[in-house]
């Protein structure tokens, strides 16, 4: 072997094990993958997708309303979406959601799910916990019953894409 092909497969090896180092950085800081186990939050996620989630997001802001988190709790990951943020009271009366006694419109919902969903509370969140519940209502264990609040520290990503399956691939809402 001469010394320009040394050279060259040298150049590749440096740029092969960059890739690797580069991959396994993105893979444990900043992004990793989850799977949704089960229909809680149908119809945004569906069962057996795989989504894609920020782990970063949440070290340089806090999480918002809207938010599809992945709550970390032993033995396992959650996927829901955050109602309530600390220091709020949240009810549902009439299958209307109140935060703070104020009528809180759920845009992402249809009005089926939000007719069929049952009263609850008022109940006032502490600090550094968050209220979170599926977009499945009737079928979601979440903070109203079985998740409880969930700290602060629980909240470990923001779900933001689903790359399986193919013909779901895309941005999450």
């Amino acid at each position: 072997m001469d010394n320009n092909h040394k050279k060259e497969w040298i150049g590749w090896l440096k740029i092969i094990i960059i890739t690797i180092m580069l991959a396994f950085f993105l893979r444990t800081f900043i992004f990793a993958t989850s799977i949704v186990e089960g229909e809680s939050m149908y119809p945004t996620l569906q069962d057996g997708e795989r989504v894609i989630f920020n782990k970063v997001v949440y070290t340089i802001d806090e999480p918002h309303r809207g938010d599809v988190a992945i709550i970390q709790q032993s033995p396992k990951n959650y996927v829901k979406r955050i109602i309530g943020m600390p220091g709020e009271t949240i009810e549902i009366k009439n299958s209307q959601l109140y935060i703070d006694g104020k009528a809180y419109q759920q845009h992402f919902l249809s009005d089926e799910v939000i007719a069929q969903t049952s009263n609850f509370g008022p109940l006032e969140i502490p600090e550094d916990n968050y209220f979170v519940m599926g977009d499945n209502r009737l079928i979601s264990k979440d903070s109203r019953n079985g998740l409880g609040l969930i700290p602060r520290n629980d909240i470990i990503g923001k779900s933001e894409f689903i790359i399986y399956p193919l013909n779901e691939f895309g941005w999450i809402d």
